[in-house]
């Protein structure tokens, strides 16, 4: 049964071609543009489609005339069979029937010429048409008028739909592209009936750009077809990718017919243009399918010519909507010789319907081709080629594009919707009671629905949906064009990953490299030369101090000078290293380790002399201010540990201050240790009672302190202290700054007068006795402290850098250890080791001998001259001085001592004068 069913199918089918061809006759021999196919209805929407490939050029004549359309191509015929289902699917909508209307179709084949699409437009505006007959009588004309359209579906190409909408506009009849993308179609004050399914081309160039971002590829190459969608496509592209650092290496122009007589010499000359460009491994192409297919061939052939293996001639191929699914371009070559092709095409939706309008279409049910001339023209070479009809339906399902049709049947969706929302409310079956402008204005202001979801145009006239990334794979010698790996959302300009196999392939792109230059490091920085494009360029080190932390930067950033630095190419700033003189470094711990012994010796010393201060050594050596000095020492001990650490204001202030103060009271005690021997011991009579009534110990101190302490509140107020951080190229330095070099030097000047008039002082009076012999320490401890501070000065001038506190600490370490040496570790020495010497009986001994010793040297000097007469200058002296010296021990006189019948006379033998002897009684009863 089911073979009897098959064969009776065969023989209708047979049966029904036969029908068509006797139809046809002699008819369908020449096309020339000016037959379409139509179907009646209320309300009549236009078609344009590019059903052959082009026209035949026939410059013979200057009249007018028709050109005959060569090359029915099966994957153009679709587009008008899906625009044939969807008005016919909508007739049977609940939409038109409620309203009780039905849309009718006027299809027109543009043939790829605008010269064609301007003659249809002109027949769907009822416009005379004027041409010729291509018989023997060449001026016969005839002209047919018909009724105009309510709205055009239409055109593919942009540059056919800019000249159709200019004349449609003067009607302001509605016109739907379902792939015409040229960015200037979106200007409504020059083209206001138009609208779009698809977004404009300022989405897809920048979609193609975010993809050769993302895949750091910025030397590419542009082919495009001559005319208003390749230039606009261009423009868009080459604004758009300069923004992201991309550049066009070479820009192809391919004609935009391919009958025109220059078509070879440009697809030559693209091809020769790719191959001597071997760096430019992607190119962007907004260029028709035929005209790539002729592309790949010549640049296949030029490959071979010049001796090069095929794969050559691979590059990375972005392809735009009007080839992206055209899998036919290869030719006969492998996907593998041509190299990886991207696509971007439009949003797709179901294929159901359609796929059921085909299967109809196989087994001619329900199938009207009266009025279908495409389709007859398709029996046509049907019968030429002895092809099965099977086989035709077959090729038509294969050239489906999915986003194609979506886009066609949402145009007639659009329409169809207008239409019932305009005829709920008036007679549509009257013609002329609705107006083409009214039924722009319901598209333009009212939501449709497709496929459950809504839709509208924006104010460009444009239905923004994004689009689907595409890319091609080849398996068993078939391409596969539809598979998306990706989805492009243009509001945020970003691309959504599939879950394809492809898009690992896609992903793996990123190892191609299409670069002029290689990428400059970090730490680099790109030298464009004057004249080359940008991506042309060398790879510049970073200077010092600059850094560049990405790839293929124009210029280097400039690090924190204040507190980063950065070597030469360097890709990051380096923190500077603060440096200061730190408690953990070495020579701070040594110094410190000596300011802290210093301290624990003095409160030693301070114990200890506390202990014995009734001792005659602890008397000799000042009493209470043995224990001032030793204070004063303590303090300016303290002091030198200051100058160690991170520096602060209080810090900075303090240190200088306080060794000051301290030592200037240190060295005033000791000039008051001076003055008091010398008035025991060297002033002549006439000073000595003005100077005794002078001295004062505590006033002088005071007095001395006093002044040094005003010298430090006017430093401090006026220009104190500060803590400060230099900038050095690798480091920052934190010290003090002392304000003021002025009144630091006025402070430190101070003290060395101080101490100069100490050393004066201390060394005349060298030769006391030993007991009393704090002269000769003084002098060298002060000669210490004058000679370490003079090496200070020019030092500290001339240094810097972290050890320039440590130059002064050592200079004060030195000054208070000299002093401790010279003063404090002798008497030490006799407390504790030599205590015989301690007594008051050793001092009257020592004093004794030394009186004798100065009186006997003293009359030695005078024996050449006459003998001093009582109450000489010289003889008042020595008296004077011997019975008025302070620090002798005020116990009562030891007769053992006067009466020493030796040392009596032995001064009268030596002196032979009642004067001298008299002294040297008187110094004896003195002690």
């Amino acid at each position: 049964m089911a073979r009897v069913v098959a064969v009776a199918s065969f023989v209708h089918v047979g049966i029904r071609l036969l029908f068509i061809m006797l139809e046809l006759g002699q008819a369908s021999e020449m096309y020339t543009g000016s037959l379409g196919a139509t179907a009646s209805g209320d309300v009549i929407i236009g078609g344009l489609f590019p059903i052959h490939l082009t026209v035949e050029k026939n410059n013979n004549s200057f009249a007018p005339h028709l050109q005959k359309c060569i090359g029915l191509e099966h994957r153009r015929l679709v587009k008008a069979l899906v625009m044939i289902n969807a008005i016919e699917t909508v007739n049977k909508s609940p939409l038109l029937a409620d309203a009780n209307i039905t849309l009718g179709y006027w299809i027109m084949d543009s043939c790829s010429d605008v010269s064609t699409a301007l003659r249809a437009t002109a027949k769907f505006t009822g416009q005379t048409d004027c041409h010729t007959n291509n018989s023997s009588n060449n001026s016969n004309n005839t002209s047919a008028q018909t009724p105009p359209v309510m709205a055009v579906i239409g055109a593919a190409h942009s540059e056919m739909s800019i000249a159709v909408a200019r004349q449609l506009t003067l009607e302001m009849i509605p016109q739907i592209s379902y792939s015409s993308t040229a960015v200037i179609l979106s200007d409504k004050s020059r083209f206001p009936a138009f609208l779009r399914t698809i977004p404009n081309d300022v989405h897809q160039t920048a979609a193609m750009v975010r993809l050769l971002k993302n895949h750091g590829w910025n030397w590419v190459g542009f082919v495009f077809t001559d005319g208003d969608y390749g230039k606009s496509a261009l423009d868009n592209f080459v604004s758009q990718a300069s923004e992201q650092g991309i550049c066009v290496a070479f820009k192809s122009t391919l004609p935009g017919s391919l009958s025109g007589p220059d078509i070879d010499s440009a697809i030559r000359l693209a091809a020769r243009t790719i191959y001597n460009n071997p760096k430019v491994k992607v190119i962007v192409s907004f260029s028709k399918s035929t005209h790539m297919k002729l592309l790949f061939q010549e640049l296949s052939r030029q490959t071979l010519e010049a001796g090069d293996n095929i794969t050559a001639m691979k590059r990375v191929w972005i392809a735009s909507d009007s080839w992206s699914f055209s899998n036919f371009v290869s030719g006969d070559l492998n996907l593998e010789d041509i190299g990886h092709i991207v696509g971007f095409t439009f949003k797709s939706g179901d294929l159901s319907s359609f796929a059921q309008y085909l299967n109809r279409l196989e087994t001619f049910e329900n199938i009207d081709t009266n009025n279908n001339p495409f389709l007859q023209e398709l029996y046509m070479q049907l019968n030429k080629s002895k092809s099965p009809w099977t086989e035709v339906v077959t090729s038509l399902r294969a050239h489906t594009d999915a986003d194609i049709v979506f886009s066609i049947e949402m145009a007639v969706s659009a329409v169809a919707q207008a239409v019932a929302s305009l005829c709920r409310s008036k007679d549509c079956k009257t013609p002329g009671s609705v107006q083409p402008w009214k039924l722009l204005e319901e598209l333009r202001t009212q939501e449709f629905e497709k496929e459950g979801k809504k839709y509208k145009f924006d104010k460009r006239g444009d239905i923004n949906l994004g689009y689907n990334m595409t890319m091609w794979r080849s398996h068993e010698g078939n391409i596969h064009v539809h598979d998306v790996v990706a989805e492009y959302h243009p509001h945020n300009n970003s691309f959504s990953y599939t879950k394809h196999s492809s898009t690992m392939q896609l992903k793996e792109l990123q190892h191609i490299i299409s670069k002029c230059s290689n990428s400059c490091i970090p730490g680099q920085f790109k030298k464009t030369a004057e004249g080359q494009h940008t991506c042309c360029y060398e790879c510049i080190n970073c200077t010092e101090n600059y850094y560049s932390n990405n790839t293929d930067m124009d210029q280097c950033l400039s690090c924190d000078s204040n507190t980063q630095w950065a070597p030469e190419g360097s890709s990051s700033c380096k923190n500077k290293d603060l440096l200061y003189f730190s408690w953990r470094d070495g020579f701070a711990v040594v110094l410190v380790s000596f300011a802290g012994l210093g301290i624990l010796l003095t409160l030693l010393l301070s114990a200890l002399f506390l202990y014995q201060r009734n001792t005659p050594v602890v008397k000799a050596a000042g009493g209470p201010l043995s224990q001032v000095i030793l204070f004063s020492l303590a303090v300016s001990f303290v002091s030198t540990m200051l100058f160690v650490g991170r520096p602060n204001s209080l810090q900075c202030k303090c240190r200088q201050v306080l060794f000051g103060i301290s030592f200037t009271l240190c060295v005033s005690c000791i000039l008051v240790k001076t003055l008091q021997i010398l008035l025991a011991f060297q002033f002549n009579p006439e000073l000595q009672e003005a100077l005794k009534k002078l001295y004062q110990p505590y006033a002088i101190i005071f007095v001395c302190v006093a002044l040094q302490v005003t010298t430090c509140i006017c430093w401090l107020v006026l220009k104190s202290p500060y803590n400060r951080t230099i900038s050095n190229p690798t480091t920052l330095l934190e010290n003090c700054h002392e304000g003021s070099y002025l009144a630091f030097g006025v402070m430190l000047g101070y003290i060395a007068v101080l101490a100069f008039v100490c050393f004066i002082c201390a060394y005349k009076g060298r030769k006391l006795p030993n007991q009393y012999n704090e002269a000769k320490f003084i002098t060298f401890s002060m000669l210490l402290y004058l000679i370490s501070w003079m090496l200070f000065v020019p030092i500290y001038v001339t240094t810097s850098g972290v050890y320039l506190p440590a130059v002064e600490m050592v200079v004060i370490l030195i000054s208070n250890y000299g002093i401790l040496s010279c003063h404090f570790f002798p008497k030490c020495y006799v407390m504790l080791l030599k205590k015989e010497k301690n007594t008051k009986s050793a001092f009257r001994e020592t004093l004794y001998e030394y009186s004798c010793r100065s009186i006997s040297s003293f009359t030695m000097s005078q024996s050449s001259g006459s003998e001093l007469p009582s109450g000489s200058p010289q003889t008042s002296t020595v008296n004077s001085s011997v019975s008025s010296f302070p620090v002798i021990p005020a116990d009562p006189p030891q007769t053992t001592v006067v009466t020493d019948s030796t040392d009596v006379s032995y001064c009268t033998v030596l002196y032979q004068g009642s004067i001298m002897r008299r002294k040297c009684l008187r110094r004896s009863t003195s002690i």
